[in-house]
């Protein structure tokens, strides 16, 4: 957002000033105006510039250590840290998962090529190929050829879904001497009452909205091409239901999560229809928050029509700990409790340098700023580089390496912020990406206190991947029951998924078992961090 406006300059037929007092004045009054329309001026440029480059350039935030030389003493900090690691994007860096097959190559790490093997528990179907029994005679002697062994190829074939129809039949019984008792057998608690869903359609449908972010109305029109009517308007009622259904499971998560002392939060978008008192053009928010202990993953989405400071209040009642969030203010009267430590984001530090990058490389007059833009980029490389050396560690020794290794590389950064922070222009690209870093340095260096925290928000963000994908899709929901329903059926298949779970397997056990559940013990035993073995079990 660019404020300010072009300021109109004196015409030539203006009266000049009559003294040289007068005249200076009046010199500096324009040479003001001047330099406040050359600063309006690059701020438009630097927009167009990276609106260009948003349209056509690449979005990869990829930077190469070697492209400009050091400007810190940090030869040691490289060697340490494993300085001819090129930084690539946000989730090679935080994933964990290095490429055990690659080859090196300038620029990048590209993976060798091959076949990789199908899953061993899909079913196998054996078709034998044999040769004519009159081929199998030696054509140099007439000898007959002996078995000798197989070459066995595989391939992937795929049945097109079954669609079958359940019959219930419950039997009934009768006194056969004075006809006033009958008896009737009792159907087992259904996931939707008198409803034709079985817990496998529910599971599918499910999936197949939030996992795969195909909308109501595609699937509708699938199950048309099967003769099988059902309209988008039962499949959003059958929804609605399974999101009611799945609530004991959702606060038994909440609980955990709070119980533990790191919480991820990020936020984004949703438009409602038929929110009370807003308009259907109106945003409303899906709030999301990663965390629980390191051997259960928790990912809760919630619905409000608000982005104001009091849902994070809402959402966070009880807890204690470190709140890792991007610099938006809504989190600010959260962490103004005391139990609660703010936690800040590099990798927004790094987005907003690497657009300040892109938009004054294509400036050639421009060398300083670019040299400036590419130090801080160097800097944060420097501490990426460290997590990276660091994600197969404990916490404890995590922690030690980052106060050998990223606490001085952190001091060198905040030492060259002090010093170049006054000199670039506040609203230039450049300097937003400074001033943010500013602002926020109590919050990004919290991250080398404990071994156990992040040096990013990237996992949250990429749980919102999945329901921006689907956004794009279904584009809106119609009530504040769908979309309450949609916010605990994303955060089931998320966090089972983030668990090691199939999603459809999961949700397929939770409908058929949780109607049944009689007390706390049997929804505890349903929570997405149980093994399959233990959710076979509860089945």
């Amino acid at each position: 957002m660019l404020h300010g406006k072009l300021q109109p300059m004196h015409k030539a037929s203006d009266s000049l000033p009559g003294t040289v007092d007068e005249l200076t004045v009046f010199v500096k009054e324009l040479q003001a105006k001047l330099d406040h329309q050359s600063q309006f001026i690059e701020q438009l440029l630097e927009q167009i510039r990276l609106s260009r480059h948003q349209h056509f350039g690449t979005r990869s935030e990829r930077f190469n250590i070697d492209q400009l030389s050091l400007l810190f003493n940090e030869a040691e900090v490289l060697s340490a840290a494993d300085s001819s690691e090129t930084y690539t994007t946000d989730d090679q860096a935080e994933s964990g998962n290095d490429i055990e097959q690659s080859i090196a190559v300038v620029g990048h790490v590209r993976q060798k090529g091959g076949r990789r093997p199908l899953p061993p528990e899909l079913p196998r179907i054996e078709i034998i190929h044999d040769i004519a029994d009159e081929d199998k005679v030696c054509a140099h002697d007439h000898s007959p050829l002996k078995h000798i062994g197989e070459k066995i190829t595989e391939q992937l074939d795929i049945v097109p879904a079954q669609v079958r129809v359940i019959r219930n039949i419950r039997r009934q019984y009768a006194c056969s001497t004075c006809d006033q008792t009958i008896k009737t057998a009792t159907l087992p608690p259904q996931p939707i009452a008198q409803s034709i869903a079985t817990p496998g359609t529910l599971a599918h449908i499910t999936v197949s909205k939030y996992a795969d972010g195909l909308p109501l109305y595609r699937q509708s029109k699938q199950w048309e091409r099967q003769n099988i009517h059902l309209p988008r308007t039962t499949l959003a009622n059958w929804m609605i239901k399974a999101g009611i259904l799945v609530q004991p499971l959702i606060n038994l998560m909440r609980d955990t999560m709070l119980a533990y002392d790191i919480v991820a939060m990020d936020e984004t978008r949703l438009q409602v229809l038929k929110e009370p008192g807003k308009s259907p053009q109106s945003q409303s928010y899906l709030w999301v928050q990663r965390g629980g202990p390191p051997d259960r993953s928790i990912i809760l989405y919630d619905y409000d029509p608000s982005r104001s400071q009091d849902v994070p209040v809402r959402l966070l009642e009880g807890f204690a700990g470190y709140l890792q969030s991007d610099g938006y203010e809504g989190y600010t009267k959260v962490c103004r409790h005391d139990a609660i430590t703010p936690l800040g984001c590099w990798a927004h530090v790094r987005r907003k340098f690497d657009e300040a990058l892109k938009i004054q490389g294509a400036n050639k007059t421009k060398q300083n700023k670019l040299s400036l833009a590419a130090t801080a980029l160097q800097q944060i490389q420097l501490l990426y580089a460290i997590e990276r050396k660091a994600k197969d560690l404990t916490s404890e020794q995590r922690l030690t390496l980052r106060q050998s290794s990223a606490v001085p590389v952190l001091g060198d950064f905040r030492q060259w912020l002090d010093q170049h922070l006054p000199l670039v222009v506040p609203r230039s690209a450049l300097g937003k990406a400074m001033n943010y870093t500013h602002k926020q340095w109590g919050k990004l260096a919290v991250y080398s206190e404990d071994g156990r925290l992040r040096i990013d928000n990237n996992l949250t963000e990429n749980a919102i991947r999945p329901f921006v994908i689907g956004r794009k899709n279904f584009l809106f929901c119609d009530t504040v029951a769908g979309a309450n329903a949609s916010a605990n059926l994303y955060s089931l298949i998320e966090t089972a998924k983030a668990n090691g779970l199939e999603p459809y397997t999961y949700l397929k056990t939770v409908f058929t078992q949780l109607p049944k559940a009689t007390s706390l013990e049997d929804i505890e035993t349903l929570l997405p961090f149980k093994s399959i073995t233990e959710l076979k079990q509860a089945a």
